[in-house]
């Protein structure tokens, strides 16, 4: 078996072994009280988690394969001659940075919250939460992040990332009572962003990071209440229950706007 396939093989069981200990951390620390298979669990799971990220994958890969047969940008070398841990954190970092601001972008505009208000919809945010995203919004983040990493960097990069990005978009969204003390303001965790998906006004628009927490706090949208906890999430609408009706939604012709 070639290294990058045993690589594959544990980014596989990496994320198969983080989602378990995740399901049980709910259930044993609980942020507050939600159930297992709550409204729309199999639907996360399945479309989303399964179906959609693996053609997702399929197509962002021959995506990034068009391109690279018609560029010549895979020749350059800087970053792949770098240690691995370099090329690592290069991109770690900067699309880390990049989504932060694209994020705060979606919620500002009406056209860009229309793809990403499935993400928003649901009413239990649990480590499976994270996976209810419109295609669109994840064909455009996910060709960003992706392509350059593998035209730029080494092959293991991209698995590594891909891990990565995983494990920790279970994380932020599980329903786990985590205190990280001063280690909040700068890596993100589930007690920052599930007040993002709050409904509370004092957490509107707040908290976009997805896995520096130092963005919100150094551009001023940090919010972190001590000793609250948000009273509901959501889209606080009637929101379609169905992949296909989710998907649809985004295009409805309507002047109305939900909050974003």
């Amino acid at each position: 078996m070639e290294m990058i396939d045993q690589i594959r093989l544990w980014s596989t069981g990496s994320i198969i072994a983080a989602a378990a200990v995740f399901m049980l951390c709910e259930r044993l620390y609980p942020y507050s009280e939600q159930k297992l298979l709550r409204d729309g669990f199999g639907t996360d799971l399945v479309m989303y988690a399964l179906v959609q990220s693996f053609l997702l994958g399929m197509l962002i890969s021959y995506i990034i394969g068009v391109v690279d047969d018609h560029t010549a940008i895979n020749r350059i070398s800087i970053v792949r001659t770098q240690h691995m841990w370099v090329q690592f954190l290069i991109f770690f970092v900067a699309h880390d940075l990049y989504i932060y601001w694209f994020h705060r972008w979606q919620h500002s505009n009406q056209w860009l919250w229309r793809i990403h208000e499935a993400h928003h919809s649901t009413r239990d945010v649990d480590w499976l939460s994270g996976s209810r995203s419109h295609s669109i919004e994840i064909l455009i983040n996910q060709t960003i992040e992706f392509l350059p990493i593998v035209l730029l960097a080494s092959p293991e990069i991209a698995v590594a990332k891909g891990t990565v990005d995983a494990v920790w978009g279970m994380y932020i969204h599980s329903n786990i009572n985590v205190r990280s003390g001063w280690l909040q303001y700068i890596f993100n965790g589930p007690e920052m962003h599930r007040w993002h998906h709050a409904l509370d006004d004092d957490a509107h628009n707040k908290n976009f990071s997805t896995k520096l927490a130092i963005w919100d706090w150094l551009f001023g949208t940090a919010y972190r209440p001590a000793h609250e906890k948000p009273r509901a999430y959501g889209l606080g609408i009637n929101y379609p229950s169905t992949y296909l009706q989710q998907h649809a939604h985004a295009f409805r012709r309507t002047s109305q706007r939900h909050r974003s």
